[in-house]
């Protein structure tokens, strides 16, 4: 109830008067049942426009951290964050993480709508950057429709007033197509080939640079090499063997 309230009384409205959002594809999306919206992640606004233009309601999972604030001002932005129904996700590694693909696999199985950013950050640049595999996961477990999203002008525009977004716009594909990989056995090699797939279909509506490494390394400063030299024309992108040469190479 608070979150219907919340939405069509007060963010929609306010949304559509100040930035002029547009949505392209809306009918790709399950009018029923559980699905998974993947998407590429610009900035924090993101998460505001994917559940203001989408008729069904969606559910974000957020890093745990943030409903366990004590200031007033965490304790509020803890409180509406769970009557907003956004599911804590501890990002600790290990049996954690576990956790919380267990609890992402059962929203899904729920017939909710699960929004995820496979990249598993914001982008450092504007590229599409490799995807970490738990979406694919989630959708192998369950056998959900996978609809790829492309998020653009999101970026969150800083200056007098409220902070805003110039004419963001949210982009909707036909389902990703993972016939291929159902029925087998979800190992290490079939979620990675998944996971690309996946974040194919995402470039193909964004149109972005895709950078085969993970954004969380690149944000950390933890890649000492060339970024640039990792630019792929697609995920999963194998260079042809040249005749005479049995190698594939990246």
């Amino acid at each position: 109830m608070f979150y219907q309230l919340f939405k069509y009384l007060l963010f929609v409205p306010v949304f559509r008067l100040v930035c002029r959002p547009w949505t392209k594809g809306h009918e790709n999306v399950p009018r029923a049942g559980g699905g998974l919206l993947v998407s590429n992640h610009i900035s924090w606004g993101d998460t505001i426009i994917l559940p203001v233009m989408l008729r069904r309601r969606v559910t974000f999972p957020a890093k745990a951290e943030l409903f366990n604030g004590t200031s007033p001002g965490a304790r509020l932005v803890g409180w509406f964050l769970k009557q907003a129904g956004i599911l804590p996700i501890d990002r600790g590694g290990g049996k954690a993480s576990s956790e919380a693909l267990t609890a992402m696999t059962d929203i899904v199985k729920s017939g909710t709508l699960l929004a995820m950013y496979p990249e598993g950050t914001r982008s450092p640049d504007g590229r599409l950057y490799k995807g970490k595999t738990g979406a694919a996961r989630v959708a192998l477990e369950t056998g959900c429709p996978v609809i790829p999203v492309g998020m653009s002008n999101t970026e969150v525009i800083k200056g007098r007033g409220l902070p805003r977004m110039d004419r963001p716009g949210v982009l909707i594909g036909k389902p990703v197509d993972l016939s291929r990989f159902r029925g087998r056995p979800i190992d290490a090699g079939v979620l990675r080939d998944a996971t690309d797939a996946i974040m194919a279909d995402i470039q193909k509506l964004t149109g972005q640079e895709y950078v085969d490494l993970y954004g969380a390394v690149v944000k950390s400063g933890s890649y000492a090499g060339d970024v640039d030299a990792k630019v792929l024309p697609h995920p999963g992108w194998k260079a042809p063997v040249e005749a005479g040469d049995d190698s594939e190479q990246r």
